[in-house]
């Protein structure tokens, strides 16, 4: 079977080719996939831009989010068979599932949702990942107490659409989440939110609310611009999430003498550094796979584009761009 791929043109980088790859041969943990579906999300755009910045060698494959069909599995596999469905959100550091066929580590693959068709499950897994760790391995939310408060910045983003569900799912804090668009919104009541803001206003919203402070805030976009508003709102020994890289100095003045933590959520940084704890993302997504079969969670997904090719990546990459996305754009090939 000849493979197909879309990859970033290494001579003209801001532009996309289909190229034909050789069939990968896994390594010991690896699983061989047949991608069905993949979506794409921030990151894409952001290795593309520094692949136009920085130029190529070679043609780089991005994509790292994706639902398929297991082919073969590796001598050290044993969760995993041929003819197994699973998702994941891949690893950084390797070929993406811009492509027909992908190696994937088995530690970080889940069995895909039963309930959910290959879209609807491929717009799951690093959004999934990232809210949860970023929750409960970062804020470690799951120890707050009723009378605490989570500010979600960024409420109706691939993030935010998870990080409301499971804060309201696994905790017991009062979910305040931002929006500027009605429909957005309603997005983030739908999905659980106890109250929406204005992101424009957010000090003036929660005063209306009558709060002048928040114990956990869970920031999804524009870190820089955020930052100010952020430690004057964050509580005395409370704790923020980015996962937004700052370009700017942060000044760290209000949260020391707040005692208060500021911590960074990098969904890659397990199989970027092969951390002991790397299947944990494994048994993570299979935790997020329960919830939705049991109803408790729904599929992020937003829009499909049918047809792996230049013209439909290019289009999901520029409805990223935009940077207006509620939930998640998806390919299906």
């Amino acid at each position: 079977m000849t493979i197909r791929a879309i990859a970033v043109n290494p001579e003209h980088p801001q532009e996309f080719i289909e190229i034909n790859p050789e069939t990968p041969t896994p390594g010991e943990y690896d699983l061989r996939v047949e991608v069905k579906a993949a979506s794409v999300n921030p990151v894409d755009t952001k290795v593309h831009k520094g692949a136009v910045k920085n130029g190529l060698q070679l043609p780089r494959v991005l994509g790292w989010d994706a639902s398929g069909v297991v082919l073969e599995v590796g001598s050290k596999v044993s969760n995993f068979k041929p003819g197994d469905e699973v998702y994941y959100a891949g690893d950084i550091t390797r070929p993406g599932s811009n492509s027909s066929q992908q190696l994937i580590d088995a530690r970080i693959t889940g069995h895909k949702p039963q309930s959910l068709d290959w879209a609807a499950a491929a717009a799951i897994p690093l959004t999934a990942l990232t809210a949860w760790e970023g929750l409960f391995e970062r804020l470690n939310l799951q120890n707050a107490t009723e009378d605490q408060t989570l500010l979600i910045v960024g409420g109706a983003g691939g993030v935010g659409s998870l990080a409301i569900p499971f804060a309201k799912l696994r905790s017991n804090v009062k979910v305040i989440a931002t929006a500027s668009q009605q429909d957005s919104a309603q997005w983030c009541r739908d999905r659980g939110a106890d109250q929406v803001i204005n992101y424009k206003d957010m000090i003036g919203e929660l005063e209306k609310l009558g709060l002048k402070q928040v114990d956990y805030i869970f920031c999804l976009n524009d870190t820089d611009g955020h930052w100010e508003t952020m430690a004057q709102l964050i509580a005395p020994q409370g704790h923020i999430c980015t996962i937004v890289e700052n370009e700017h100095p942060l000044s760290m003045d209000q949260l020391k003498l707040k005692s208060a933590a500021l911590h960074f959520e990098f969904m890659y940084t397990r199989s970027m550094f092969t951390t002991p704890d790397m299947a944990r993302q494994g048994e993570i997504l299979d935790t997020v796979a329960e919830l939705l079969d049991a109803g408790k969670l729904q599929t992020t997904l937003n829009e499909t584009l049918q047809g792996l090719s230049v013209e439909t990546l290019k289009a999901a990459h520029q409805r990223v761009l935009e940077g207006h996305m509620r939930g998640k754009v998806v390919i299906v090939y």
